[in-house]
């Protein structure tokens, strides 16, 4: 089977080093992460990741049955770039002398719907989002102009086919019924019991 990019989502619970967890599987089975973002998702208190690898179907899905495993993932799924809507997002710095006096740059930066951010005497900033090849086909352009530097944004994704989580959380919540949570236990030292 050929490499190819795929686009996991995760959506997990909001919890302390789960990113680190994430990253170790991944590190474990040698597989280099592209880019990665982590926002809330459409479910208060359930958070999206999306990941960007290069690899095979095989060890994709082989992956994302291993990540299905960790206690605070939800749902693991893996799709190629036809099967999603996504974007990246990126902030370029340029010289404003550059930007007043070569119409060509004007241009450009409204060819790629780039929108300005800050503008200051000596360099304007300007954000635009696209696909990764767009945004690097404007950064070349940008560079032959004296681009003073460039940041790229992390890939976000929504599965075209995809409901949400909605539907998939309520069923998990009437198969197993959340119980109270209990915040705050420590454990009592004196006689080894979790106490609140």
């Amino acid at each position: 089977m050929e490499k190819q990019e795929f686009t996991i989502t995760l959506y997990t619970e909001n919890s302390v080093g789960l990113i680190g967890r994430i990253s170790g599987i991944f590190s474990r089975r040698k597989i280099n992460i592209e880019s990665l973002n982590t926002s809330p998702s459409e479910v208060e208190g359930i958070h999206r990741f999306t990941i960007l690898i290069n690899e095979t179907e095989e060890v994709v899905r082989k992956l994302c049955r291993q990540l299905e495993k960790q206690i605070d993932i939800l749902k693991a799924y893996f799709n190629t770039d036809d099967e999603i809507v996504w974007q990246e997002q990126a902030l370029y710095k340029v010289p404003t002398k550059v930007v007043t006096e070569k119409v060509y740059v004007e241009r450009l930066l409204r060819q790629y719907g780039a929108s300005t951010v800050v503008i200051r005497e000596d360099y304007i900033v300007f954000e635009t989002a696209g696909h990764r090849e767009e945004i690097d086909r404007l950064t070349e352009e940008l560079n032959k102009y004296g681009l003073i530097e460039f940041v790229r944004g992390a890939r976000i994704a929504i599965i075209k086919s995809s409901a949400g989580i909605h539907e998939k959380v309520l069923e998990f919540e009437k198969r197993e019924p959340s119980h109270e949570i209990v915040e705050n236990e420590y454990l009592d030292k004196r006689d080894d019991v979790f106490t609140m």
